[in-house]
C-alpha cells in the first residue's frame, strides 16, 4: 500500500478525460489520497460530480470561487500534493506550463508546488507532433517535469497514430516510481 501519499490530478480539456475516472480508482485502491482539479473546458468530456464520486474529495475547477473557509486555493493544493498528476494533459495544458501561465486552478497550482509533476499528453497525432508542442515538451522535461506516453493506437478522431493516452497500469507504476 502507498500509505497516505496525496495525490492531486488534474484533468484538461481532452476527449480521454474519461479515462480520469479509471485513474482515481485505481490510484485509490493502492492506497492513496486523490484529489481532482479540472481545467475549465474540461467539464465539456466529463463532470465534476463523476470525479468527486469517485475521489470522495470535492473537485475544484474555480479558483476564484469564494470558499467556504478562508483558503488560497492553489496554494493550499501545492501544498498538499505529494505528486501532481496531469491526465489527460493537452496540448493547451502543456502550453500553459511551459511558458508559465496561471489563468487555471492546474497551471496556477502547478507554478505554486514543489512536488514533482507527472504530465501524461493525449491528443490528436498532427497536434502532439506539431514542432510548438514538441519545443514545449522539450522545455518541460528540461524544467523537471516527468512525462508517461503517449502512446501510439487508434485516436478519437478514427485515425491511428501517436496521442493515446498511456494505460492506467503504466500511469500508476509511474506514480509509485515517482512516490518512493
Amino acid at each position: 500500500m502507498a500509505g497516505q501519499k496525496n495525490i492531486l490530478i488534474g484533468v484538461t480539456a481532452s476527449i480521454a478525460a474519461y479515462k480520469s475516472c479509471e485513474l482515481i480508482t485505481s490510484l485509490r485502491r493502492e492506497g492513496y489520497a486523490v484529489k481532482v482539479a479540472m481545467s475549465p473546458d474540461s467539464h465539456h468530456f466529463i463532470t465534476p460530480l463523476t470525479l468527486q464520486t469517485l475521489s470522495v474529495n470535492k473537485v475544484i475547477s474555480d479558483m476564484f470561487a469564494l470558499p467556504e473557509e478562508w483558503d488560497v486555493c492553489h496554494v493550499s493544493l501545492a501544498k498538499w500534493a505529494d505528486l501532481i498528476l496531469v491526465a489527460p494533459a493537452s496540448a493547451d495544458m502543456i502550453a500553459k506550463l511551459a511558458h508559465g501561465r496561471a489563468d487555471c486552478i492546474i497551471s496556477a497550482t502547478i507554478l505554486s508546488a514543489k512536488a514533482d509533476v507527472l504530465i501524461t499528453p493525449a491528443m490528436n497525432d498532427n497536434m502532439y507532433r506539431h514542432p510548438s508542442v514538441q519545443q514545449n515538451i522539450r522545455s518541460l522535461k528540461r524544467m523537471g517535469y516527468k512525462f508517461i506516453g503517449p502512446k501510439h493506437g487508434r485516436l478519437a478522431c478514427g485515425d491511428q497514430g501517436i496521442g493515446h493516452i498511456a494505460g492506467t497500469k503504466e500511469i500508476v507504476l509511474a506514480v509509485k516510481r515517482l512516490l518512493k
